[in-house]
Order: structure tokens, then C-alpha cells, then sequence
């Protein structure tokens, strides 16, 4: 998690509830167009990775993975539901140095300011080995807001997301737009992007 103490603290005060909520999920073609991106075998961070459900597909998948994460308590989720260790600290004291083949960052940006996010790429940047693939999931929209269960989002148009990607040192691969929801259920346009570090 970045700068936002209302998302955190409701992120380590629903960790279970949200846990169990993710685990609903099930491998998709975004995961599959990420998957692809990466190396067989190769290093793959779940960035932002709440209960590591993902981080959990991709070992499935046959990559060594990592998680990072800003709430302890689904960290702690991550380890009792999927054996996944997760490293626990805010998204700007994140430093890792080359050490990713791909990184997915799905819909954890947009809990932090839009001020942060050129921070944030960079760091993203610099963690992934040279060719690094990644893979970001926002909300497309403009402005930002709370939803009723205290968290910020901050929504992004593609045209501003592929500015600050290219400004990070990124080249653009893909973009999708899909239907979605939000955990409080309502309906969003999700915002997929694929980047290779230039």
C-alpha cells in the first residue's frame, strides 16, 4: 500500500473477509496475456498483492514468485491460505533492484495519490531485470474518490497511464478496456496495460 492510511487500515481490518473474497478469483486472459510475457520458470513479483491469490496462480504456472503488500494482516493471510511469504511495507519504500522478470501490480496504484505514481513506475522500473515485463490494472476515469468502505482511488485515462509509463522507461505492449466491479459491487471499466522495460 502507498501514502493512504484509510485504505491500509481497512485492507488489515477486513484481511480475512477480503481474503476469502479473492479467492474467488480465477486465472483469465489478462493473466494468461501477463504469463506469456514472462520466461518460463522466470521471477514473477505480485506487487501490491493483498492475500496473494495471484502470486499463488503464477507458482502454479510453473514461475518463482515473490509478494509485496502494505497490510501484515493479509500478509498473513497469504501465508496460512497459499504458503506465499510476503514482504510488508509501503509501496514508496519498495526497492528492490533488477530483480524481477515480470511484475504484476493489479488494481494497487490506484490506492494512492496520483501524485505518487511517477514514484511509484520508476521504482517498479528499476526492480525489473532489463526486458522486464509488466503488467498494471487500474480503473479507467478521471479524479479520485473514497467508496463506502473508506478507501482512495485515483482513476486514470489510458492516454495518461501511457505517458507515464513511456516516462518510467517503458514501451507499451497492450491495452485492454473491460467491464468490471469493485469489491462494494459497483460496476467499473477496468484498465489493463503491458509494458516492457525499454
Amino acid at each position: 500500500m502507498g501514502g493512504d492510511d484509510g485504505t491500509l487500515e481497512f485492507y488489515t481490518r477486513e484481511a480475512e473477509q477480503y481474503a476469502e473474497f479473492s479467492a474467488g478469483h480465477s486465472p483469465t486472459d489478462i493473466m494468461d496475456a501477463f504469463a506469456d510475457l514472462v520466461p518460463a520458470g522466470g521471477t514473477v513479483l505480485d506487487f501490491g498483492c493483498g492475500s496473494a491469490w495471484a502470486a499463488n496462480r503464477f507458482q502454479g504456472m510453473g514461475f518463482v514468485v515473490s509478494g509485496f503488500d502494505g497490510s501484515a494482516g493479509l500478509a498473513e493471510q497469504a501465508r496460512a491460505r497459499y504458503g506465499i511469504d510476503v514482504a510488508v511495507g509501503r509501496f514508496e519504500e519498495f526497492s528492490d533492484i533488477q530483480a524481477y522478470d515480470g511484475i504484476w501490480a493489479s488494481f494497487c496504484l490506484l490506492h494512492d495519490s496520483r501524485a505518487a505514481l511517477p514514484g511509484h513506475l520508476t521504482r517498479l522500473q528499476q526492480a525489473l531485470r532489463p526486458g522486464g515485463a509488466l503488467y498494471v490494472g487500474l480503473i479507467s476515469g478521471d479524479g479520485e474518490q473514497r467508496d463506502g468502505f473508506g478507501r482512495l482511488y485515483t482513476y486514470f485515462s489510458e492516454v495518461e497511464m501511457r505517458r507515464a509509463l513511456e516516462a518510467a522507461g517503458f514501451s507499451i505492449l497492450d491495452v485492454k478496456l473491460t467491464p468490471g466491479k469493485r469489491y462494494d459491487g459497483a460496476p467499473i471499466e477496468e484498465l489493463h496495460l503491458y509494458a516492457r522495460k525499454a
